[in-house]
């Protein structure tokens, strides 16, 4: 075979894998784990260890300081965002979504301010339960915890389609922050569909595919493909993908999807364990584990400034924090 017939013959690069890391979220309560961050300086320690063990990107949500419920108030997030911003290069991702029964003003407070380069964006409306955790816990180290988590089999979480407009809008167009854009199911899918065809989403978007949430699309491999198969007829190159699966889906579902050519999402917001029956000790170790997987298949985790460039992302320069 000729030099030229054999550089021909060769398969293109896989895409190199972003690791994002959830560092606190809105779902676990400070009863369910130690490790998990509600101080400033907790989620802002925790954020920067896992950038330093590999996440490229950062998504994080805001805890009152005394009882760790989640809070929209901008003050909390601006005690440690310019300090992860100062100590990282990580791509700093706000939440949109907040914490449970948030009006839609109240989840927008913190980005308007801290205009960040990107933030997730929950793509419909959904039954969103968590309720079957309490049933694990008897005693609780705050009298908030067990409520929250109950008065889910009535909580419908909000996103309507002038919702998702109105975001789009006021972060997208007003101040260049871009998405990752949360799925959890199919119908999602086709929700960022059709704000691409009114032409309020630009490509390069990032898709965010969630399993094992009750009211989403369940953890199955099954659905993983079915979902990946989907988004590449709705976008074809357009986007990029990632996949995160809650509780002890974690793991094997980010294998499955940097196998399939996605990138992976960990943390704390998503799972409180690193192994069968084992607590996380931080975000960082379940940074490290799955950067040891990704790495292991003989696949590249992307730099912060890769991530970026993947993803068209306005910058760290152009931040409001």
């Amino acid at each position: 075979m000729s030099e030229l017939s054999a550089s021909k013959s060769k398969k293109p690069a896989a895409p190199k894998v972003i690791i994002t890391c959830a560092v606190t979220g809105g779902i676990h309560t400070p009863t369910m784990s130690d490790a998990l961050p509600y101080k400033p300086e907790d989620i802002a320690s925790q954020a920067i260890a896992a950038a330093q063990a590999g996440a490229a990107i950062l998504h994080l949500h805001a805890r009152d300081p005394q009882d760790g419920r989640p809070t929209p108030d901008p003050a909390v997030f601006m005690q440690f965002l310019p300090r992860i911003k100062e100590a990282t290069d990580a791509i700093i991702n706000v939440t949109t979504g907040g914490g449970l029964n948030m009006t839609v003003e109240q989840r927008l407070a913190a980005p308007l301010i801290a205009k960040p380069e990107m933030c997730s964006l929950n793509m419909g409306s959904m039954n969103f339960g968590i309720y079957p955790m309490a049933d694990r816990y008897k005693d609780w180290k705050f009298d908030w915890e067990e409520a929250y988590l109950r008065n889910t089999d009535d909580f419908i979480f909000r996103n309507t389609f002038r919702d998702i407009e109105r975001i789009l809008k006021m972060l997208g167009e007003e101040h260049g922050t871009r998405f990752e854009h949360e799925c959890y199911d199919v119908g999602h899918l086709y929700n960022v569909a059709h704000f691409v065809d009114r032409g309020l989403l630009k490509p390069p978007f990032f898709v965010q595919m969630i399993f094992g949430i009750l009211g989403g699309i369940g953890a199955e491999l099954d659905n993983l493909l079915f979902m990946k198969r989907t988004a590449d007829k709705l976008f074809g190159s357009d986007y990029r993908w990632s996949v995160l699966a809650a509780g002890r889906h974690q793991m094997n579902f980010a294998t499955q999807a940097a196998l399939l050519g996605g990138s992976v999402r960990v943390g704390l917001e998503d799972s409180l364990y690193i192994g069968r029956g084992t607590l996380a000790a931080s975000n960082a170790e379940q940074v490290t584990k799955v950067r040891g997987i990704v790495e292991s298949l003989g696949l590249e985790i992307a730099t912060p400034d890769e991530a970026r460039s993947m993803l068209g992302l306005k910058g760290a320069e152009n931040v409001g924090f």
